[in-house]
């Protein structure tokens, strides 16, 4: 899944400095209850998990159904407004969305700007061009390789422990670390020769499998677990419980279970939970 290397200081612009807004009887803030929305942050660049439909251009994908299906659950509309990764958290930031869903890593430090409600589970996979399998047939054989993630992640970082513990502490030769901007980038120097591997969230993996069959070779298993979050500003805990309720609802129901189905996502299923990131 995406992971943003950092975030901005999350004070909603509307907010009073010393207490958070007032909730309603229903458990939202009354800013949210009046507007009768919940306006959304997205990235339809991410498929499955968020992705414009090219016959119709509308958006779809395992965040844009959940989200929708929170804010009814809420008795809300759902408005998605659609910004850039890194742009998520300034949003947060000056209230111009409530929540963001673009597969955000919950870590410890992003917790000290905004609390996660977190809602299923992703790591870091390592793959290659089928034409590169035979070379690469486990996670060993990949000291020494050209690998690349995106650079807007934690993923470079988390490459480069592995290769510590697994490579440097064997007498083997360290990943070459490609940064890259984004996992369409990576993908592209992978086909292209440029790198011998790469990095996305193994959430992702199903899908491009099926978009471009016998493209890809998955080496090993995923090298680390993280919980997928839905940020929320700190100063509305009052929304950010009610999402938590929303989704604890959805899960009871079977309907959080039916969208990871559709999009082949059962393997990252989670029970919902606040700031599980470590």
């Amino acid at each position: 899944m995406k992971t943003l290397i950092a975030a901005l200081p999350v004070v909603l612009a509307c907010a009073a400095p010393s207490a958070a807004p007032a909730a309603s009887s229903a458990g939202l803030p009354a800013r949210i209850e009046q507007a009768g929305k919940l306006v959304i942050a997205t990235q339809p660049n991410y498929p499955p998990i968020a992705y414009k439909d090219l016959a119709t251009g509308k958006y779809t994908g395992l965040d844009i159904e959940l989200g929708t299906a929170i804010a009814k659950q809420l008795g809300l509309a759902v408005e998605w407004q659609e910004t850039s990764f890194v742009q998520a958290f300034s949003s947060l930031a000056t209230g111009r969305v409530d929540l963001a869903m673009i597969g955000i890593v919950d870590t410890p430090e992003r917790q000290k700007t905004v609390d996660f409600v977190d809602y299923m589970q992703s790591g870091p996979q390592f793959f290659t061009v089928q034409a590169n399998a035979a070379k690469y047939p486990d996670l060993p054989s990949l000291c020494g390789a050209r690998v690349g993630a995106s650079r807007s992640t934690n993923w470079p970082g988390l490459i480069a422990e592995w290769s510590t513990a697994n490579c440097v502490a064997n007498g083997k030769p360290p990943i070459v670390v490609r940064g890259t901007e984004g996992s369409v980038d990576a993908r592209t120097q992978l086909k292209s020769g440029r790198i011998d591997a790469a990095v996305q969230g193994y959430e992702t993996m199903p899908y491009f499998q099926e978009l471009e069959p016998r493209t890809y070779a998955m080496i090993g298993q995923p090298i680390a677990n993280q919980p997928i979050g839905i940020p929320v500003s700190k100063r509305e805990p009052q929304l950010r419980d009610a999402v938590l309720r929303a989704l604890e609802a959805l899960q009871a129901d079977g309907t959080y279970d039916r969208i990871l189905a559709k999009y082949k996502l059962q393997a990252t299923a989670a029970r919902p939970g606040l700031n599980q990131g470590k």
